[in-house]
């Protein structure tokens, strides 16, 4: 007689295992940030935009280990702070067996899986403020973003708070990853302003980036993590739901590449690379919040908007001067409040007005936040580099060193 016993802790086993290859792959999307960054600005700033990335993902950690995971889900926000929950709490023997999570997962998977996304939210603000913005004040927002404001607005989500409660859907963070990241962006646009000679004479100018085949592989990396970062949202390993979430993801994401590139053949008069891969992401950003409730065919509908909507979205932002490298405003901010208002659309069961209700929530206390950090670094270190600097290159100024040896003549005298 098979042994009931075995067969609960195989499954534990099954799931555990799914969720931290799902880690995996989300930590892998921070390799896709580096190159999509780099490859979208200019070579003389590609050491500065890679040393952002990768500290990025160690302040995410280390901050969410110290003070965001408890934060984030304690019995409520102040007791999230008192009781510190953090990792504290693994000295629990029920945390690493299935009496954890109903058997989905260990404590300290869970804690893992919750730290990949929280760096991830952080390092969307990397790219919209990049050429122009000094190394440590962004490392100190950085990590205030991360630590306080994305655990809180999190917690009211996912942790058992008021959005929560309201009946608010966000399956994988359209909102309470991308567009808390793209907020932050936009507060960093607004206080920096545009980068020099972009703006000359009433006229914008095009600036390019150095590499867009970094830029698509930056681009392809992403995509294959959004399996781990939406698949992984499923929170089991439960081959129903993770693979209808792998369809409705890769659905969206196809989607939104041919909204962008018919939108920008349209408008453009030319079909534009960096319009495609800002759509494949746009799609998936779209996609994030109802991938386990909206239909295939609804997936395909929101992501080929998102595709449009990225194309536009850009467009606008550069209209009126609000300079963002790599269109991560558009990407995550724009597509991010989209597919999160699309489930209320496409789901009979969420309501329009509870996802009306989260993003604007959402969005107020996270570019509040966000503006006010970045305007008192400004206020009291400094937040831009000098235009000597900002033309020589962040590289150098920065960190006295080139990405591409060779590249340019510099010396230390």
């Amino acid at each position: 007689m098979p042994d009931p016993r075995a067969a609960t802790d195989a499954l534990f086993v099954a799931n555990n295992t799914w969720m931290l290859v799902a880690t995996v792959l989300v930590f892998i999307m921070h390799l896709g940030f580096a190159c999509l960054e780099s490859g979208m600005t200019r070579a003389k700033n590609t050491t500065n935009i890679l040393f952002k990335n990768v500290s990025i993902v160690a302040i995410g950690v280390l901050t969410y280990a110290i003070i965001g995971f408890s934060l984030m889900y304690g019995d409520d926000v102040l007791a999230g702070v008192l009781g510190f929950r953090g990792l504290g709490i693994g000295t629990d023997a029920a945390g690493v067996t299935a009496a954890y999570a109903d058997g989905a997962y260990t404590y300290w998977t869970d804690f893992i899986f919750q730290a990949m996304f929280a760096a991830t939210a952080a390092t969307i603000v990397s790219g919209a403020v990049a050429e122009r913005v000094r190394l440590g004040p962004f490392l100190v927002f950085s990590a205030l973003y991360v630590a306080l404001i994305y655990p809180i607005v999190g917690f009211w989500t996912w942790g058992g708070g008021w959005l929560g409660s309201l009946g608010f859907h966000d399956f994988a963070g359209s909102t309470i990853v991308h567009s808390v990241g793209g907020w932050g962006a936009l507060a960093g646009v607004v206080v920096l302003g545009p980068r020099l000679g972009k703006y000359v004479g009433g006229q914008s100018r095009p600036i390019m980036g150095h590499s867009l085949p970094l830029a698509t592989i930056g681009m392809f990396l992403l995509w294959f993590g959004w399996y781990g970062f939406n698949g992984g949202s499923v929170l089991s390993g439960d081959p129903g739901k993770v693979s209808f979430v792998f369809v409705t993801t890769t659905l969206a994401a196809a989607a939104g590449v041919m909204g962008a590139m018919w939108t920008s053949w349209i408008v453009q008069k030319h079909p534009d690379l960096s319009m495609v891969l800002n759509g494949a992401l746009a799609g998936l950003v779209g996609i994030t919040a109802g991938a386990d409730v909206v239909s295939p065919l609804s997936a395909i509908v929101i992501g080929g908007i998102a595709g449009v909507i990225v194309v536009f979205s850009v467009l606008g932002f550069d209209r009126v001067r609000l300079d963002d490298p790599v269109g991560a405003t558009s990407v995550h901010l724009v597509c991010g409040v989209w597919g999160t208002l699309a489930v209320g659309l496409f789901s009979s069961d969420v309501s329009f007005l509870d996802q009306l209700i989260g993003v604007a929530g959402v969005g107020a206390f996270c570019f509040a936040s966000a503006f006010v950090l970045f305007w008192a670094l400004r206020a009291t270190v400094g937040i831009r580099v000098s235009a000597d600097e900002e033309l020589l290159g962040l590289d150098i100024g920065e960190h006295g060193m080139e990405a591409y040896a060779g590249f340019q003549i510099f010396t230390t005298q």
